[in-house]
């Protein structure tokens, strides 16, 4: 499999985590902000949005995975690593690099709102269209993308391509 078409730039990827931050940060401002990343494709959004946040916010991470090595979801949710803080009574932004399925992120929503978060809201730097799903509300959204298999800006193909500092597809992946 060869990377194929970049279908946003880096430049584009920046001009809208400027447009994101400064949606979040109007909408929290005054609050206890905590950045949720979902490793591990999520850590390079969340670095970068949350230096477009001009608020002091907290970040956690969870690890949690329906995908193994496979270019599709399995639909199995396992959740590999924990939140390390309290979320009771705080107000909590998931960060995702895409939202795909939706699977994984429809199990996290649910599992995450038991512990009692002040609110819980969802930023997703990609959103699969064409994709059938359950009903996920992205508050802060990037781009919309076709149905491929893409790479880069954190996304992988076998724990490669993450570190591309834009998001192309993966020829011969679909």
């Amino acid at each position: 499999m060869d990377i194929g078409k970049v279908l946003i730039s880096a430049d584009e990827i920046d001009e809208k985590l400027t447009e994101m931050g400064a949606a979040i940060t109007r909408d929290y401002e005054g609050k206890d902000l905590l950045l949720i990343g979902i490793l591990k494709g999520a850590f390079v959004v969340m670095a970068d949005l949350a230096r477009h946040i001009d608020l002091p916010v907290e970040f956690d991470f969870m690890a949690i995975s329906s995908y193994g090595s496979a270019t599709k979801s399995s639909g199995v949710v396992r959740i590999l690593k924990d939140l390390d803080q309290e979320i009771a009574d705080r107000h909590v932004l998931i960060v995702e690099d895409i939202v795909d399925t939706g699977l994984t992120l429809h199990y996290l929503l649910k599992n995450l709102q038991v512990r009692k978060p002040a609110s819980l809201e969802l930023a997703a730097l990609l959103i699969k269209d064409g994709v059938e799903r359950p009903p996920l509300e992205v508050r802060y959204e990037g781009f919309h993308i076709p149905p491929k298999f893409v790479v880069g800006y954190g996304l992988d193909l076998d724990g490669k391509f993450r570190n591309l500092p834009y998001v192309a597809e993966v020829e011969g992946a679909d």
